[in-house]
């Protein structure tokens, strides 16, 4: 996969980030007036601290966002570090817990793209991006000292799922899905509503996508990804290019939304699990398309941590993963990579 490289200079020097075209297909489902978007409904709301956008055909236009939320209730029960008994907690605290198998499904998958990264991915990170500021409990003064000692904490291959148990090296070890669960979440609700009869919907939940079928003019899905833009609350209205997308997922992952600065340097969220350390990378955002967003997500993290060589090269290795990265070269412009096939994704 030798991808191609655009040498276009991008206005700004700030990474890029995925935003949902959703603002436009909101409008066409609020206003009563247009009966060809009868049928579809948009539900939005909040979860896993971010937010979530639903469209949805279905019979009638019956709105059931208050099933959808819960589902998302019983997913938090499972993912969620913030709520002290949800299973990952439990798990975190060595209390006993009856794992459910969506659980053991993304744990099982986190460790497969863990093994496939590097360890580039690894939900082991949890204590490093806890002592940065970027997790479930307060940052710490950061000292190399305090980093060696966390690091003997971090690294999937010290923790294995044993007779339905999370078995830990250490008690001290701590797990943090939120670089997966999202993109898994997208997963389990669309198959929830492909279990109503929708045969036409797109889930977004903070970035990660999953479509499927048409949207309500009768086109593939329009996902845009815009132009870079660090102030933005949510994301910037100028968009770089928009992407078709229907049976397929969608992640992206950046350092442009999560981070501080502090004396001058900028600190972001995206941890190398090897270093201890915030990952230094001319990488600026990943996008990733997948046949499952919980596979796009959790990759979209590792092409984070490793940087574009490494991630170009660990593409050859996956079938079926098409890429859209923005890097910054030496110059300082930004630049794009796509893998070959993401152009037959793009919106003409």
């Amino acid at each position: 996969m030798k991808g191609t490289i655009f040498d276009r200079k991008i206005r700004s020097a700030s990474p890029c980030i995925l935003f949902p075209a959703l603002y436009v297909v909101a409008w066409m489902l609020i206003f009563p007036g247009c009966t060809q978007t009868a049928r579809y409904v948009y539900n939005e709301g909040q979860v896993y601290g971010t937010v979530y956008h639903i469209v949805y055909e279905i019979s009638g236009g019956k709105d059931i966002k208050p099933e959808i939320e819960k589902e998302f209730e019983k997913l938090t029960l499972l993912f969620s570090t913030f709520n002290p008994e949800s299973q990952i907690s439990r798990v975190n605290n060595n209390q006993p817990v009856e794992l459910d198998s969506l659980f053991v499904n993304c744990f099982n998958r986190s460790m497969e793209i863990s093994e496939l990264s590097g360890g580039a991915f690894d939900i082991t990170v949890a204590p490093l991006v806890n002592a940065w500021g970027f997790g479930f409990k307060n940052r710490q003064k950061i000292t190399p000292s305090l980093i060696d000692s966390i690091l003997q904490l971090v690294g999937y291959q010290k923790v294995k799922l044993d007779k339905g148990q999370i078995v830990k090296e250490n008690t001290g070890i701590m797990l943090d899905m939120s670089a997966i669960a999202k993109g898994y979440t997208c997963d389990i609700i669309g198959k929830f509503l492909a279990g109503k009869g929708c045969k036409n919907f797109m889930v977004e939940i903070g970035g990660e996508v999953v479509a499927k079928g048409v949207n309500a003019k009768g086109n593939p899905w329009s996902i845009g990804i815009s132009k870079p833009d660090e102030t933005a609350f949510y994301g910037s209205e100028d968009i770089q290019t928009v992407l078709k997308l229907s049976g397929r997922a969608l992640a992206t992952s950046g350092n442009y939304r999560n981070f501080y600065v502090e004396n001058g340097k900028k600190f972001a969220h995206e941890i190398d699990p090897h270093t201890g350390y915030p990952a230094e990378q001319n990488l600026l955002s990943t996008t990733v398309l997948a046949d499952d967003c919980m596979t796009a997500d959790a990759l979209a993290t590792a092409f984070m941590v490793l940087g574009l060589e490494k991630s170009v090269e660990l593409l050859k290795k996956i079938p079926g993963i098409e890429v859209y990265f923005i890097y910054s070269d030496d110059t300082g412009f930004n630049k794009v990579y796509m893998s070959d096939h993401f152009r037959d994704y793009l919106s003409e």
